[in-house]
C-alpha cells in the first residue's frame, strides 16, 4: 500500500526502496550532464521537462552508484568536485558514444523516409529556405523536414538537430562544417518614408533620422551600432528594436524606420528601397554588413541517406552562382538580376509577400 506521502505523487518521483550502489546507468548519466550544463536543479528540469524533485532524486541516486560526491551545493547551484569534473569528463563520452551508436543505427536506412531536423537562423529559415521548402518535398515527398529556426545555435553533436544553417563559425571542432554563401545586408526603407523624412546620405544624417535595430545572437549589431555612432545610446536614435528577423523586416517595411535587410528584400515583396550611406570620414566606405553562411553536421551524418539529402539541397539552395546575392562580392540590389531561370525574382518569394506573383505557377515554386 502507498505511503500517504506517496498518494497522488507522480510515479517518477516516489521515492526509491532500498537503495544500494550499483553501475550507474545512461538515464543516470544524462541527467547528470543537463544539470552540471544548467547549473541548478530547476534549470535542469526546464531542460529535461522534469520536476525539480524528480531531477534532484535521479541526481542523487547517480551520485550514489558512483560512491563519490560529484558536487557542491549552494543557493546558486551545483558546482563540481575534483571527483565530479572526473567523472563529468567520463560522462561527456559516453555521452558522446551513445549519439555514435544512434548515428550508426541511422546509417542503415535505404529509404528515404522519416524526419529530419533542420536548425537554421530565423531570418534564413523564413525568408529564404522555407518558401522554396516544397522543392524538397517534391523530390522526397516520404521526408518531413523539422525546421527550427532560432538565433542560438542548436547542439549538433547531441542531437539537437541534423544539419544547421548558422552564420557564426561554429566552436565545436568534432563538426562538418562547409560554407554556403555569404549573406549582404545595407540600409533599407520605404518610399513612403523617405518622402517623409528624407534620404539620408551620410552616418551623420543618419543619425537624425529613425533607425529600426536586430539585437540577436549570432548578429553583431548591437556592438556595429556603437561602432557606427560613436557616443550615441541606442535609446537616443532607436526607435523599435526586436530579436527576431520578422519583426524586423516587418517594422521596415510598415514605414517605421531604416534598419539593415539583405540586399535581396526587394524581392520579398514589400516597398522597400535600398540606402546608400557613406561614413563621414571615409566617403569611400558605405555601411554595410555580410555574414558568411556555415553549412554544420555531423561528418556521420554524410551517410545517413535521408540527412545526405537535406545536405545537398541545402547547398543548392544557397548556391552563388544560382543566387548571385549569396556571392561573396557585394552586389548593389539595384545590380541584381530582376529574373532567376526566366522567371521574376518576387517568384522566389511566391506566397509570403501579400502582392501579386507576376508569372506565377500553381504546381510549385521554381529554383
Amino acid at each position: 500500500m502507498q505511503t500517504i506521502i506517496a498518494r497522488g505523487v507522480p510515479l517518477d518521483e516516489h521515492p526509491k526502496k532500498g537503495g544500494h550502489r550499483g553501475a550507474p546507468d545512461w538515464e543516470g548519466t544524462r541527467i547528470f550532464l543537463e544539470t552540471i550544463r544548467a547549473g541548478s536543479f530547476r534549470s535542469a528540469g526546464d531542460v529535461l521537462k522534469l520536476s525539480v524533485n524528480a531531477v534532484r532524486r535521479r541526481f542523487d541516486e547517480f551520485e550514489e552508484s558512483c560512491g563519490v560526491t560529484l558536487v557542491s551545493r549552494d543557493a546558486y547551484g551545483v558546482h563540481l568536485t575534483l571527483e565530479g569534473e572526473r567523472i563529468f569528463a567520463a560522462a561527456q563520452k559516453m555521452e558522446a558514444a551513445y549519439f555514435d551508436v544512434v548515428r550508426a543505427s541511422d546509417q542503415s536506412e535505404l529509404t528515404f523516409e522519416g524526419r529530419v531536423k533542420l536548425a537554421i537562423t530565423e531570418g534564413l529559415g523564413t525568408f529564404w529556405v522555407a518558401p522554396r521548402l516544397i522543392e524538397f518535398q517534391h523530390a522526397y515527398p516520404k521526408l518531413m523536414v523539422n525546421m527550427h529556426c532560432a538565433m542560438s545555435p542548436a547542439d549538433i553533436l547531441r542531437l539537437e538537430a541534423d544539419v544547421g544553417v548558422q552564420i557564426t563559425y561554429p566552436s565545436d571542432k568534432d563538426l562538418k562544417v562547409v560554407k554556403i554563401g555569404r549573406l549582404h545586408t545595407m540600409p533599407f526603407a520605404t518610399a513612403s518614408y523617405v518622402k517623409t523624412y528624407g534620404r539620408p546620405k551620410t552616418v551623420g544624417e543618419l543619425t537624425k533620422h529613425r533607425i529600426v535595430l536586430q539585437v540577436s545572437p549570432q548578429l553583431d549589431s548591437e556592438d556595429s551600432f556603437h561602432q557606427i555612432f560613436v557616443g550615441k545610446s541606442i535609446e537616443s536614435i532607436v526607435v523599435f528594436q526586436s530579436n527576431v528577423s520578422s519583426a524586423h523586416y516587418w517594422s521596415i517595411a510598415k514605414g517605421a524606420g531604416i534598419g539593415m535587410l539583405p540586399t535581396y528584400a526587394n524581392g520579398m515583396g514589400a516597398p522597400v528601397i535600398p540606402i546608400d550611406i557613406r561614413d563621414d570620414k571615409n566617403p569611400d566606405q558605405m555601411l554595410r554588413r555580410h555574414y558568411d553562411i556555415w553549412l554544420t553536421y555531423h561528418p556521420g551524418s554524410h551517410n545517413i541517406q535521408r540527412v545526405r539529402r537535406l545536405i545537398d539541397w541545402l547547398k543548392e539552395a544557397f548556391s552563388p552562382e544560382l543566387y548571385p546575392w549569396f556571392k561573396d562580392e557585394f552586389i548593389h540590389p539595384n545590380d541584381l538580376p530582376l529574373s532567376v531561370d526566366g522567371l521574376p525574382l518576387m517568384n522566389l518569394f511566391a506566397g509570403f509577400s501579400a502582392k501579386e506573383m507576376v508569372g506565377r505557377s500553381d504546381d510549385c515554386t521554381p529554383v
